[in-house]
């Protein structure tokens, strides 16, 4: 059955407007009137709707039922991703979203290659918050990853870490994250995973001043596209989520 994001209150009986995105689609899948969908708003779990009313630009759904479904990892997990060059940024978030990821924050740095601010980093979390969403329907959630605003990485380490765990992944790191995953209690963890080059030693030992554990995810060094996912699904694999 088809899934939409559909960013409006959602109720047993109701019959709801479908938003412009969701109406191109139903389109270009060539939905019918009385087929059924899925609609899910962000505010937890998903509902059957069937359409109602299709025209060229507008269609309708009435919700006819509700499911609790909740596929969350029961731990809150939070990528501070070093921003990259290229599309890399579109395929991190894509993934992140599909491994459980709850919050994504981009974050520029020294060796950083990709320089964002103004109207153009606007346009850029505009496009991320939509990859959020088609990631989203795709791979079953039912509540949306947010994208935080870029930021330096120092304005970042300013602000004090609200009960989770900052892991600096790091290959200079002594103890690996799979070696601590399997000795820690599942608590909230920010994954701080720098750009292209990594972060410098000043940013680095500002992170583990600001209450970063520094690890390392083995013997190899990992692309900044690759650290972050694979970090993401050892703990998921580790505490429960996959």
């Amino acid at each position: 059955m088809p899934r939409f994001f559909c960013p409006l209150p959602l109720a047993i009986g109701q019959t709801v407007s479908l938003p412009d995105a969701v109406v191109h689609h139903v389109q270009v899948l060539r939905l019918a009137q009385g087929d059924l969908i899925t609609l899910f708003n962000g505010e937890g779990g998903e509902y059957t709707a069937a359409l109602t009313e299709l025209a060229r630009r507008s269609a309708s759904a009435e919700v006819r039922d509700h499911t609790a479904r909740e596929v969350e990892l029961p731990f809150a997990l939070t990528l501070v991703q070093g921003v990259p060059e290229g599309s890399k940024m579109d395929w991190i978030v894509e993934k992140a979203v599909e491994l459980g990821v709850s919050a994504i924050v981009p974050l520029t740095a020294r060796r950083s290659v990709v320089r964002l601010s103004g109207e153009r980093a606007e346009k850029r979390l505009a496009h991320w918050q939509g990859v959020v969403v088609s990631a989203s329907e795709q791979c079953g959630r039912n509540r949306l990853a947010t994208v935080a605003p870029v930021q330096d990485v120092q304005r970042w380490l300013a602000v004090p870490a609200a009960g989770s765990q900052r892991i600096l992944l790091s290959p200079r790191a002594q103890q690996s994250l799979a070696h601590w995953a399997r000795s820690t209690a599942p608590c909230p963890v920010d994954l701080l995973v720098g750009p292209e080059g990594g972060y410098s030693d000043e940013e680095e030992a500002a992170a583990m001043a600001a209450g970063a554990l520094p690890l390392s995810m083995g013997p190899r060094v990992l692309r900044t596209e690759t650290a972050g996912l694979a970090a993401a699904a050892m703990l998921a694999a580790a505490w429960g989520g996959i």
